[in-house]
């Protein structure tokens, strides 16, 4: 027994020092991630009868993108935290991300010069309110901690965010660095999420969350000019309130999750068809832009998991159209569906393959208006051959160093670009894509 002694002191010891670490590891209080991606897009010529100030070049296109950001994130106190995101991005979409309403690169933006910018992506305030004593764990990730948190809470949210990060979310599509490259198959086209040039904006944003069900509600701010960078903070004339219910369920075994999105944006937008009533030569969008104008919007979501390894999405969105579309991309009309597979059967669990098809469309006075010759700050070919704008990608994601650097292959087809069937096509993509995340 004596002998026995010394050993059985030596294991409680090993077991209390497990027991320390595990709750450290547990109950993180900063967190350090970090990720790079580098997309190289090539686009072949195709054959146009003419083009405007801001069509898709019909000539062959080589373009690279680079986006890298630092995930910083500390514990204030019980359930608060405090997230900082600085971010470098650079280069250039396809013929400078015009031409196509649904985009071929989601890591670009509509901005005038490609070289690298560093800039504040998020700096927000997150505090969670526990409506019960039921907690889960969860790992350690990007803008989120390590550690224990509540099954059923509310949740507050204040400052500067990727409106896209809290709503709209799928997760088979929704990260252009990861999964699907499209614009219009990384969100819902038609919502005309608020965002400056890069995709952030000022919020205030109050969740509900439990295990079925989810409700949120964010007010956030608008740029002072479509598309553009600086924000505008005059909110009883400007600003957008968005209104998203999540339900959770399981469908013969699997998992699946419907979202239910509205928005409101009301801001100094132009309006489609007074700018074409007022032309001589051109119509222009900005000449009629006036305060009390407003455009909304509705989108559903639905992500299903049909076993496993394979899953299904599909979306759908429509906005009234009237007035110019001002941060996202100029879609008011568009359905999405594709499909996501684990690479498990041969042995590549954390490979993707995924395949998927968005069809897209604007209102009867978008279309007029671009008809005429107008131009949005995406679109104008000149003249307008209308049609819907549809788009067929399809990707292979390979894991290289486990959990860490991934290399992609994505090929997109485009018909109608710019929902002109005179500029019809196809135009073919071919994409290379480098991600690192740490």
């Amino acid at each position: 027994m004596k002998k026995m002694l010394p050993a059985l002191l030596c294991l409680l010891q090993s077991i209390s020092i497990l027991a320390i670490n595990t709750d450290t590891l547990t109950q993180e209080k900063y967190s350090v991630h970090f990720q790079a991606t580098i997309v190289n897009q090539s686009k072949y010529g195709f054959t146009v009868p003419y083009s405007g100030i801001n069509s898709l070049s019909e000539k062959y296109e080589n373009q690279t993108s680079l986006t890298s950001t630092l995930f910083l994130g500390a514990k204030t106190w019980k359930n608060g935290a405090i997230f900082l995101n600085p971010e470098i991005a650079g280069g250039s979409g396809l013929s400078s991300a015009l031409g196509i309403a649904d985009a071929t690169n989601g890591e670009t933006f509509r901005v005038g010069d490609p070289a690298p910018k560093i800039y504040l992506a998020r700096l927000y305030f997150r505090q969670l309110f526990a409506l019960n004593n039921s907690t889960s764990y969860s790992g350690t990730d990007i803008n989120q901690l390590e550690g224990r948190s509540p099954d059923k809470y509310i949740s507050i949210t204040i400052g500067k965010v990727g409106a896209a990060d809290f709503f709209d979310d799928n997760k088979y599509s929704h990260d252009p660095r990861t999964q699907f490259l499209c614009w219009g198959l990384m969100d819902n086209g038609a919502w005309d999420y608020p965002a400056n040039t890069r995709g952030y904006t000022p919020t205030a944003l109050i969740e509900y969350v439990s295990i079925k069900n989810e409700l949120r509600y964010g007010f956030s701010l608008l740029p002072l000019l479509a598309n553009g960078n600086d924000m505008n903070w005059n909110l009883s004339n400007s600003g957008s309130h968005n209104l998203e219910f999540t339900h959770h369920y399981i469908y013969k075994g699997n998992e699946g999750t419907i979202r239910i999105l509205g928005f409101y944006n009301y801001t100094k937008m132009g309006d489609y068809t007074q700018a074409v009533s007022n032309y001589t030569d051109v119509p222009d969008i900005i000449s009629t832009r006036n305060y009390g104008r407003n455009k909304f919007g509705f989108a559903i979501n639905i992500e299903q998991e049909i076993n496993k390894n394979l899953g299904f999405f599909m979306r759908a969105s429509w906005n009234d159209g009237k007035n110019e579309t001002w941060a996202f991309t100029e879609i008011d009309r568009s359905v999405s569906a594709g499909i996501s597979l684990a690479g498990t059967k041969w042995k590549r669990k954390n490979d993707t393959f995924g395949l998927a098809a968005v069809v897209s469309g604007i209102s009867a006075q978008h279309q007029l208006y671009l008809k005429n010759g107008g131009l949005g700050f995406i679109l104008g070919d000149g003249q307008l051959n209308y049609a819907p704008e549809s788009l067929l990608e399809t990707y292979y994601s390979c894991e290289l160093i486990r959990n860490e650097i991934y290399l992609s292959g994505t090929y997109q087809m485009l018909l109608n670009p710019g929902y002109n069937s005179d500029r019809k096509g196809p135009v073919n993509v071919l994409s290379l894509r480098l991600h690192v995340i740490i």
